[in-house]
């Protein structure tokens, strides 16, 4: 993968450096959630699917630093079928932790506030199957979730990761790296946000660090792709919330 991309001027499988893989999303295919959101990105597939409560229902956050109540869940599920592993199902780890707050954390700046809508939301994301960044993937599938459900949401994220291959001679950027670039690879930089701006960012690396020529280059492939995702396949999906709740969702 290194020597192809900084040699040869090629992609694993051909694509170009700031091509994203076919994209197809869905929404509304699960008949009794509240609000369901399928999207595909290459052999990465994710499926969210939103459940509304009542306001007795937050999460109670009583930590030594926090007291507070949560109105707003996500939860990312990565069983070992999605890239292909067999491997004991077990409870939630690293990967899960880290990769649902990240998701979280991008859909959090676009909810309603309490007052225009005062359900508690969970949102469990399913990865169905997995070759690069399903953390991203689960942005988008949240966004059309929550749409599906009829959330009175701002405006819809989308998230994408940049890659990078170096040596001493330069570096290459790469748009929506799968698998063997994130591993043979030295970085995985993750931009979730939305037509407006930057709603979330991990950003990690196998060298010493990036210049800040590479981060701005990262940062403007990552809103090419975003806006394209957004405007190309999820508003094109479903273009604002639902007027109406669905009719299993409290009342």
């Amino acid at each position: 993968a290194l020597e192809l991309a900084l040699k040869h001027d090629r992609r694993v499988e051909g694509r170009d450096f700031n091509e994203v893989r076919e994209l197809k999303s869905e929404v509304g295919m699960l008949p009794r959630t509240h609000g369901s959101g399928l999207f595909q990105r290459g052999e990465t597939q994710v499926l969210s699917t939103v459940t509304l409560g009542g306001p007795g229902e937050a999460q109670l956050i009583d930590t030594m630093e926090l007291d507070t109540k949560k109105r707003y869940m996500h939860h990312y599920n990565f069983p070992p079928y999605a890239p292909g592993e067999v491997r004991p199902l077990r409870g939630p780890g690293r990967r899960e932790i880290g990769h649902g707050m990240l998701a979280e954390k991008a859909i959090l700046p676009i909810l309603p506030s309490e007052e225009e809508f005062p359900y508690v939301i969970r949102v469990v994301t399913e990865i169905m199957a997995s070759n690069g960044s399903t953390s991203m993937a689960s942005a988008c599938a949240s966004s059309l979730a929550l749409m599906d459900a009829g959330v009175p949401i701002k405006r819809p994220v989308a998230g994408i990761s940049v890659g990078m291959m170096s040596d001493s001679t330069g570096y290459k950027l790469l748009t929506d790296i799968q698998g063997p670039e994130d591993h043979y690879g030295d970085m995985d930089f993750k931009v979730a946000g939305t037509k407006e701006g930057i709603t979330a960012i991990q950003l990690d690396v196998k060298v010493n660090g990036i210049t800040p020529d590479i981060f701005n280059e990262t940062l403007e492939r990552a809103k090419t792709a975003r806006h394209m995702i957004l405007d190309d396949v999820i508003l094109k999906t479903i273009d604002a919330p639902r007027a109406e709740l669905s009719e299993w969702a409290p009342r």
